[in-house]
Protein backbone atom coordinates (compact mmCIF):
# COMPACT_ATOMS: atom_id res chain seq x y z
CA UNK A 1 0.00 0.00 0.00
CA UNK A 2 1.49 3.31 -1.05
CA UNK A 3 2.14 6.02 1.50
CA UNK A 4 -0.46 8.84 1.38
CA UNK A 5 0.63 12.14 -0.11
CA UNK A 6 1.30 14.59 2.74
CA UNK A 7 -0.32 17.98 3.07
CA UNK A 8 1.41 21.12 1.88
CA UNK A 9 1.66 21.83 -1.82
CA UNK A 10 5.19 21.07 -3.02
CA UNK A 11 4.55 22.51 -6.47
CA UNK A 12 3.12 25.67 -4.93
CA UNK A 13 6.25 25.92 -2.80
CA UNK A 14 8.51 25.52 -5.83
CA UNK A 15 6.47 28.11 -7.74
CA UNK A 16 6.56 30.51 -4.80
CA UNK A 17 10.30 30.17 -4.48
CA UNK A 18 10.62 30.83 -8.20
CA UNK A 19 8.63 34.04 -7.86
CA UNK A 20 10.89 35.20 -5.02
CA UNK A 21 13.95 34.71 -7.19
CA UNK A 22 17.50 34.97 -5.83
CA UNK A 23 17.40 34.36 -2.12
CA UNK A 24 19.31 33.92 1.09
CA UNK A 25 18.05 31.06 3.24
CA UNK A 26 18.59 31.37 6.99
CA UNK A 27 20.00 27.88 7.42
CA UNK A 28 20.13 26.36 10.90
CA UNK A 29 20.24 22.78 9.63
CA UNK A 30 16.90 21.92 11.23
CA UNK A 31 14.18 20.06 9.36
CA UNK A 32 12.41 23.24 8.19
CA UNK A 33 15.34 25.33 6.98
CA UNK A 34 16.98 22.25 5.47
CA UNK A 35 13.82 21.46 3.50
CA UNK A 36 13.56 25.04 2.22
CA UNK A 37 17.26 25.08 1.30
CA UNK A 38 17.04 21.80 -0.58
CA UNK A 39 13.86 22.60 -2.50
CA UNK A 40 15.01 26.14 -3.32
CA UNK A 41 18.39 24.96 -4.58
CA UNK A 42 16.71 22.24 -6.63
CA UNK A 43 14.23 24.73 -8.11
CA UNK A 44 16.46 27.77 -8.70
CA UNK A 45 19.99 26.36 -8.77
CA UNK A 46 22.77 26.94 -6.27
CA UNK A 47 23.82 30.13 -8.04
CA UNK A 48 20.56 31.78 -6.97
CA UNK A 49 20.30 30.32 -3.45
CA UNK A 50 22.78 31.15 -0.73
CA UNK A 51 22.38 29.30 2.56
CA UNK A 52 23.68 31.28 5.51
CA UNK A 53 24.34 29.85 8.95
CA UNK A 54 24.64 32.28 11.83
CA UNK A 55 27.46 31.21 14.13
CA UNK A 56 27.21 32.23 17.77
CA UNK A 57 27.34 30.66 21.24
CA UNK A 58 23.60 29.98 20.99
CA UNK A 59 24.19 27.48 18.16
CA UNK A 60 25.17 24.02 19.37
CA UNK A 61 28.49 22.86 17.87
CA UNK A 62 26.85 19.69 16.52
CA UNK A 63 24.33 21.80 14.61
CA UNK A 64 27.04 23.85 12.92
CA UNK A 65 28.85 20.66 11.93
CA UNK A 66 25.63 19.27 10.47
CA UNK A 67 24.98 22.44 8.46
CA UNK A 68 28.36 21.96 6.83
CA UNK A 69 27.71 18.26 6.24
CA UNK A 70 24.30 18.89 4.66
CA UNK A 71 25.74 21.53 2.35
CA UNK A 72 28.39 19.08 1.17
CA UNK A 73 25.88 16.25 0.72
CA UNK A 74 23.26 18.28 -1.13
CA UNK A 75 25.43 20.71 -3.10
CA UNK A 76 24.17 23.75 -1.22
CA UNK A 77 26.04 27.02 -1.49
CA UNK A 78 26.83 27.80 2.14
CA UNK A 79 28.44 30.65 3.99
CA UNK A 80 28.70 31.42 7.69
CA UNK A 81 28.29 34.76 9.41
CA UNK A 82 29.09 35.56 13.03
CA UNK A 83 26.36 37.05 15.20
CA UNK A 84 26.82 38.45 18.68
CA UNK A 85 23.38 38.64 20.23
CA UNK A 86 24.94 38.36 23.70
CA UNK A 87 26.34 41.86 23.22
CA UNK A 88 22.77 43.19 23.22
CA UNK A 89 21.61 43.80 26.83
CA UNK A 90 17.99 43.41 25.70
CA UNK A 91 18.77 39.87 24.53
CA UNK A 92 20.86 38.92 27.55
CA UNK A 93 18.12 40.12 29.92
CA UNK A 94 16.03 37.20 28.60
CA UNK A 95 12.54 38.60 28.93
CA UNK A 96 9.60 37.56 26.78
CA UNK A 97 11.00 39.40 23.76
CA UNK A 98 14.42 37.69 23.71
CA UNK A 99 13.68 35.98 20.39
CA UNK A 100 12.78 39.32 18.84
CA UNK A 101 16.23 40.67 19.63
CA UNK A 102 17.91 37.46 18.52
CA UNK A 103 16.17 37.50 15.15
CA UNK A 104 16.95 41.17 14.78
CA UNK A 105 20.64 40.35 15.20
CA UNK A 106 20.31 37.58 12.61
CA UNK A 107 18.59 39.77 10.03
CA UNK A 108 21.12 42.55 10.55
CA UNK A 109 23.88 40.03 9.82
CA UNK A 110 22.08 38.62 6.78
CA UNK A 111 21.24 42.01 5.30
CA UNK A 112 24.69 42.86 3.89
CA UNK A 113 25.11 39.30 2.62
CA UNK A 114 21.78 39.43 0.80
CA UNK A 115 22.60 42.87 -0.63
CA UNK A 116 25.74 41.49 -2.25
CA UNK A 117 23.96 38.62 -3.99
CA UNK A 118 22.66 38.51 -7.56
CA UNK A 119 25.50 40.59 -8.94
CA UNK A 120 24.93 43.29 -6.35
CA UNK A 121 21.24 43.65 -7.20
CA UNK A 122 20.39 41.87 -3.97
CA UNK A 123 18.42 38.86 -2.81
CA UNK A 124 15.46 38.18 -0.53
CA UNK A 125 15.92 36.61 2.89
CA UNK A 126 13.67 33.60 3.55
CA UNK A 127 13.10 31.64 6.76
CA UNK A 128 11.84 28.13 7.39
CA UNK A 129 8.79 29.20 9.38
CA UNK A 130 5.84 26.80 9.03
CA UNK A 131 2.15 27.12 9.87
CA UNK A 132 2.54 25.50 13.29
CA UNK A 133 5.06 28.15 14.30
CA UNK A 134 2.41 30.84 13.94
CA UNK A 135 0.47 29.55 16.93
CA UNK A 136 3.27 29.76 19.50
CA UNK A 137 4.95 32.70 21.22
CA UNK A 138 7.49 33.48 18.50
CA UNK A 139 8.40 37.19 18.59
CA UNK A 140 11.31 36.46 16.27
CA UNK A 141 8.84 36.08 13.43
CA UNK A 142 7.75 39.69 13.90
CA UNK A 143 11.36 40.88 13.77
CA UNK A 144 11.92 38.93 10.55
CA UNK A 145 8.73 40.16 8.89
CA UNK A 146 9.47 43.77 9.85
CA UNK A 147 12.76 43.46 7.97
CA UNK A 148 11.25 42.04 4.81
CA UNK A 149 11.99 38.35 5.30
CA UNK A 150 9.55 35.90 3.69
CA UNK A 151 8.10 32.61 4.93
CA UNK A 152 7.57 30.43 1.82
CA UNK A 153 6.44 27.37 3.81
CA UNK A 154 3.57 29.36 5.28
CA UNK A 155 2.55 30.65 1.87
CA UNK A 156 2.47 27.10 0.49
CA UNK A 157 0.48 25.74 3.44
CA UNK A 158 3.11 23.56 5.13
CA UNK A 159 2.81 22.37 8.71
CA UNK A 160 5.72 20.79 10.57
CA UNK A 161 4.30 17.34 9.81
CA UNK A 162 4.11 18.24 6.11
CA UNK A 163 7.75 19.32 6.10
CA UNK A 164 8.79 16.01 7.65
CA UNK A 165 6.58 13.94 5.32
CA UNK A 166 7.79 15.67 2.15
CA UNK A 167 11.39 15.51 3.36
CA UNK A 168 11.02 11.76 3.77
CA UNK A 169 9.51 11.41 0.29
CA UNK A 170 12.41 13.40 -1.15
CA UNK A 171 14.94 11.22 0.65
CA UNK A 172 16.25 13.93 2.95
CA UNK A 173 17.85 12.57 6.10
CA UNK A 174 16.58 15.57 8.05
CA UNK A 175 13.00 14.28 7.84
CA UNK A 176 13.12 12.95 11.41
CA UNK A 177 15.80 15.21 12.82
CA UNK A 178 14.87 16.26 16.35
CA UNK A 179 13.93 19.90 16.79
CA UNK A 180 16.91 21.93 17.99
CA UNK A 181 15.98 25.43 19.08
CA UNK A 182 18.76 27.83 20.04
CA UNK A 183 20.51 27.07 23.30
CA UNK A 184 19.10 30.19 24.97
CA UNK A 185 15.67 28.56 24.85
CA UNK A 186 16.85 26.29 27.69
CA UNK A 187 17.08 29.24 30.08
CA UNK A 188 13.88 30.31 31.90
CA UNK A 189 12.68 33.81 31.09
CA UNK A 190 14.01 36.31 33.60
CA UNK A 191 17.29 34.45 34.09
CA UNK A 192 20.07 36.34 32.28
CA UNK A 193 21.69 34.55 29.36
CA UNK A 194 25.47 34.57 29.24
CA UNK A 195 28.29 32.72 27.54
CA UNK A 196 28.98 30.43 30.48
CA UNK A 197 25.36 29.32 30.67
CA UNK A 198 25.18 28.54 26.96
CA UNK A 199 28.41 26.57 27.10
CA UNK A 200 27.16 24.53 30.07
CA UNK A 201 23.91 23.68 28.30
CA UNK A 202 25.75 22.76 25.09
CA UNK A 203 28.21 20.51 26.90
CA UNK A 204 25.50 18.78 28.92
CA UNK A 205 23.34 18.11 25.87
CA UNK A 206 26.33 16.91 23.87
CA UNK A 207 27.16 14.48 26.67
CA UNK A 208 23.63 13.10 26.71
CA UNK A 209 23.61 12.69 22.93
CA UNK A 210 26.79 10.65 23.24
CA UNK A 211 24.77 8.27 25.42
CA UNK A 212 22.28 7.75 22.60
CA UNK A 213 19.50 10.21 23.52
CA UNK A 214 18.43 12.01 20.32
CA UNK A 215 15.54 14.22 21.42
CA UNK A 216 16.32 16.10 24.62
CA UNK A 217 16.59 19.41 26.40
CA UNK A 218 18.71 20.43 29.37
CA UNK A 219 16.86 23.26 31.09
CA UNK A 220 19.16 25.55 33.07
CA UNK A 221 18.28 26.53 36.63
CA UNK A 222 21.54 27.86 38.06
CA UNK A 223 23.50 24.88 39.37
CA UNK A 224 20.56 22.55 38.65
CA UNK A 225 19.89 20.90 35.30
CA UNK A 226 16.38 19.68 34.47
CA UNK A 227 16.59 17.02 31.77
CA UNK A 228 13.73 16.42 29.36
CA UNK A 229 13.60 13.33 27.15
CA UNK A 230 10.55 11.82 25.44
CA UNK A 231 8.32 9.81 27.78
CA UNK A 232 9.35 6.58 26.06
CA UNK A 233 13.01 7.33 26.94
CA UNK A 234 12.45 8.01 30.64
CA UNK A 235 13.09 4.40 31.63
CA UNK A 236 16.36 4.39 29.69
CA UNK A 237 17.45 7.60 31.37
CA UNK A 238 16.76 6.12 34.80
CA UNK A 239 18.48 2.85 33.90
CA UNK A 240 21.57 4.82 32.89
CA UNK A 241 21.27 7.39 35.65
CA UNK A 242 24.91 7.20 36.68
CA UNK A 243 26.06 7.89 33.12
CA UNK A 244 23.47 10.66 32.78
CA UNK A 245 24.54 12.30 36.04
CA UNK A 246 28.21 12.04 35.10
CA UNK A 247 27.65 13.61 31.68
CA UNK A 248 25.66 16.54 33.06
CA UNK A 249 27.94 17.20 36.03
CA UNK A 250 30.89 17.37 33.66
CA UNK A 251 29.17 20.40 32.19
CA UNK A 252 29.34 22.16 35.55
CA UNK A 253 25.97 21.38 37.11
CA UNK A 254 25.76 20.37 40.76
CA UNK A 255 22.29 18.84 40.72
CA UNK A 256 20.75 16.69 37.99
CA UNK A 257 16.99 16.18 37.76
CA UNK A 258 14.77 14.29 35.31
CA UNK A 259 11.44 15.81 34.29
CA UNK A 260 8.84 13.05 34.57
CA UNK A 261 6.49 14.88 32.21
CA UNK A 262 8.99 14.23 29.44
CA UNK A 263 10.12 16.37 26.54
CA UNK A 264 7.93 19.36 25.62
CA UNK A 265 9.26 21.74 22.99
CA UNK A 266 8.90 25.37 24.03
CA UNK A 267 7.46 24.52 27.45
CA UNK A 268 9.26 27.44 29.09
CA UNK A 269 6.75 29.65 27.30
CA UNK A 270 4.19 28.32 29.79
CA UNK A 271 5.96 30.34 32.47
CA UNK A 272 5.54 33.64 30.68
CA UNK A 273 3.54 36.10 32.73
CA UNK A 274 1.46 38.91 31.35
CA UNK A 275 4.31 41.24 32.29
CA UNK A 276 6.86 39.16 30.36
CA UNK A 277 4.56 39.02 27.37
CA UNK A 278 4.13 42.78 27.40
CA UNK A 279 7.22 43.19 25.28
CA UNK A 280 8.44 46.66 24.34
CA UNK A 281 8.33 45.68 20.69
CA UNK A 282 4.58 45.09 20.67
CA UNK A 283 4.67 41.39 19.94
CA UNK A 284 1.10 40.10 19.83
CA UNK A 285 0.23 37.49 22.46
Amino acid sequence: MSEPVPGGDLEALRAGLGRIGPMVVAFSGGADSAFVAFVATEALGAGHVLCVTAVSPSLAPEELADCRALAAEWGLRLTEVPTDELADPAYSANDGSRCYHCKTSLLEALGPVAAGENGGIGATVVLGVNLDDLGDHRPGQLAAAERGALFPLVEAGFTKADVRSWSKRLGLRTWDKPAAACLASRVPYGTPVNLGTLRSVAKAESGLRSLGFRQLRVRHYGDTARIEVPAEDLAAAVARRLDVVRAVKRAGYRYVTLDLEGFRSGNLNDGLTDVALASPVGVPG
